[in-house]
């Protein structure tokens, strides 16, 4: 069985109830919600939370939410693996779920697509590997990047393409953080996401933003704006 399944904690500190926060006329996670069940790549769609009340708009939403997330699994510290591999553990015991491919998708997703989310699946399935997850890349030469010194003053990370056309430069890739496909035993096992047993989803820059302090949610919202207006 192919599921998704949603992490959406509570506590959120820098966007208090970032996670069902009104963002361009729906509670944030809806956008997720809908394009998972939209996509047509998943047998069940389910809500990881600690907090009732995403537990309740979730369901109004659509997705399942047979059980709360753990207290010790809801806070600032816990990462996105162990959060996969409770609820993954729990939906095999608990109930006669038997799990394949897993799509950890974020609640805080509104501009992932079904598309993508459809070429995540084959990419892990044509691949044979572990996780197909979402990346884009950098807008400038990250080996072109320089720091700050204690001193106020500037230094190049990495000086030995300082004469470097920037145009003969290495593309690189970040994490566009809105989803990552995996096979259930990944997940179980916890195999590292950021390794050679993964393959990229490459998504357009304009659709890629963290939504991490109000000035993302701001820009987010400009974005996402902008990009349903009516031709």
């Amino acid at each position: 069985m192919k599921v998704a399944i949603i992490p959406a904690r509570g506590g959120s500190k820098r966007i208090p109830r970032k996670n069902i926060k009104p963002f361009c006329g729906k509670p944030m996670i809806a956008w997720s919600v809908e394009v998972a069940l939209a996509s047509g790549c998943f047998d069940k769609v389910f809500v990881s939370t600690d907090d009732q009340e995403i537990a309740d708009v979730a369901a109004q939403l659509g997705a399942q939410v047979p059980f709360l997330r753990p207290a010790n699994l809801a806070d600032d510290l816990t990462g996105t693996i162990p959060v996969m591999q409770h609820y993954i553990h729990a939906l095999e015991e608990y109930t006669s779920i038997q799990l394949s491919e897993v799509c950890c998708l974020y609640a805080t997703a509104p501009f992932v697509q079904a598309e993508d989310l459809r070429r995540g699946l084959t990419a892990l399935r044509d691949n044979g590997c572990d996780y197909a997850f979402s990346v884009t890349s950098f807008p400038f030469p990250i080996q072109r990047s320089v720091r700050i010194m204690d001193d106020g003053r500037v230094d190049m990370f990495y000086p030995e393409f300082m004469s470097v056309r920037s145009q003969d430069l290495e593309d690189a890739y970040h994490d566009a953080g809105q989803f990552y496909w995996g096979t259930a035993s990944a997940w179980k096992a916890g195999k590292a996401i950021f390794s050679r047993g993964s393959v990229p989803v490459i998504l357009p820059r304009h659709r890629v933003q963290d939504i991490d302090t109000a000035e993302d949610w701001g820009r987010a919202e400009w974005l996402f704006k902008a990009l349903h207006r009516p031709q």
